[in-house]
């Protein structure tokens, strides 16, 4: 099948229920849908209330057919900002046609126009399929460095 035309288009606020449907479909995938807890409403605080991270979608003859919701975070070492990319996610029927590597592409060039000294995200160790795909990127894993979290009460507990 011959690759349709690739355009993007940044979210607005009606688009928070399609937003939460990628959060929903990339749960799904990574076998964690027991773990969504976002709602619409919170989707639409924290991203266009609050302004806290950004969305763009890939759309074919019209359609989103992929997601990248990431925000902008800053390096001590480098001195610069950076984007973390917290998601990045194609519809399954839409994967192995440049998609993905577009929409990667798109958050460089976002990345650099912005003066940002380096892009990061996180991938689950079983996924090979996408850490092939980081890798043919040119994307290096960060040996040595475990992410820690606090969430839920632990975080709570910390903060009192």
């Amino acid at each position: 099948m011959e690759p349709k035309e690739l355009t993007f288009r940044y979210a607005q606020r009606q688009d928070v229920p399609l937003v939460l449907e990628f959060i929903k479909g990339i749960a799904a995938y990574e076998k964690m849908s027991d773990e969504v807890v976002a709602t619409e409403a919170l989707l639409e605080e924290w991203l266009f209330d609050k302004g806290i991270g950004e969305v763009f979608f890939a759309v074919v003859d019209g359609k989103e057919v992929g997601f990248a919701l990431y925000f902008y975070n800053f390096s001590t070492f480098v001195g610069r900002g950076g984007i973390y990319l917290e998601d990045v996610f194609l519809w399954p029927e839409y994967r192995g046609r440049g998609y993905g590597k577009a929409m990667l592409k798109k958050l460089a060039q976002t990345a650099v126009s912005h003066g940002c000294g380096r892009m990061e995200w996180c991938c689950l160790d079983w996924n090979q399929p996408s850490i092939d795909f980081y890798l043919s990127l040119g994307a290096t894993p960060m040996k040595d460095w475990t992410t820690y979290r606090l969430a839920g009460d632990t975080l709570k507990k910390l903060a009192e």
